[in-house]
């Protein structure tokens, strides 16, 4: 049976410049990958080490990426090893087989989320009248699925966040805050449960997952053995659960880890298996 891993990608496998800074100081950072570009910028890295790594785990696992971003963004990304057959976006919105959309599992997506939370418009609306332009740089829809904000951080204020939070709560959604961006969320849409559509046709019996923020827990907690990084949401509330490794490296040198944390337990799974 076929172990399948299941990653977050940005400040999990993937950072930005911005999250580089996570790591060390310039003179000992080490060489990197660029894995996106948009608009002639290069914008994700991972290092040249996890980038060998994930090449290997490839050949060694069914890796799903699995991302809030959208198709879109998901696909400016050029990952290192063999194109993945599965890939999960939009937080679990969008199930993508070969790099096409699976119609049958986003129309179950959109009935789940019209039976059990508040509609996305009142969430957009109730953003777009409370939110201070003196922070917001950006109203976003994802894929008709959720919104968020792109925030100067220092700016914001750190009680609007809890406010929130409470808010929707009460409306069946959950917000996560990640670097520059504030994420609305319905509850129902969640990694998790695409996860496990991904591994009931894979017949995976063995899942291995990491992620860094709130969108990830359910993720880790659906998981056999998970990993979070030493930075992140999750980290900083000392986020934990008993299959979950919470790892003290911080920025891409967490992602190398990562990767040899699933190479390894892939690994030993076959030579069991053996």
């Amino acid at each position: 049976m076929p172990v399948l891993v299941a990653s977050d990608l940005d400040r999990t496998l993937i950072y930005s410049s911005a999250a580089l800074a996570l790591t060390m100081p310039d003179a000992r950072a080490p060489r990197l990958l660029c894995v996106e570009v948009h608009e002639a910028r290069p914008l994700s890295f991972l290092t040249e080490t996890a980038a060998g790594l994930l090449t290997d785990l490839g050949d060694a696992a069914v890796f799903v990426p699995t991302t809030t971003r959208t198709r879109k963004q998901y696909q400016r990304i050029s990952l290192p090893g063999p194109p993945p057959k599965y890939a999960i976006c939009a937080n679990g919105g969008h199930l993508l087989v070969d790099g096409v959309t699976d119609a049958g599992w986003h129309a179950g997506v959109q009935a789940r989320l019209a039976d059990e939370c508040a509609p996305l418009d009142e969430v957009r609306e109730h953003l777009l009248r409370s939110a201070d332009p003196v922070w917001v740089r950006k109203h976003r829809v994802a894929e008709d699925l959720f919104a968020y904000l792109v925030v100067e951080r220092e700016l914001l204020p750190e009680e609007w966040v809890k406010e929130l939070a409470v808010w929707a709560e009460n409306r069946g959604w959950t917000v996560s805050l990640q670097g520059r961006k504030i994420y609305a969320v319905p509850k129902p849409l969640t990694k998790s449960a695409a996860v496990r559509e991904v591994a009931r046709r894979t017949g995976a019996e063995l899942t291995l997952a990491a992620g860094d923020s709130l969108l990830d827990a359910d993720l880790l907690l659906a998981a056999d053995r998970g990993w979070r990084p030493g930075h992140g949401e999750l980290a900083d509330t000392g986020w934990t659960a008993p299959a979950i490794t919470a790892l003290p490296e911080r920025g891409v040198l967490a992602g190398e880890r990562i990767l040899r944390e699933f190479l390894r337990a892939a690994r030993t799974r076959d030579a069991g298996a053996d």
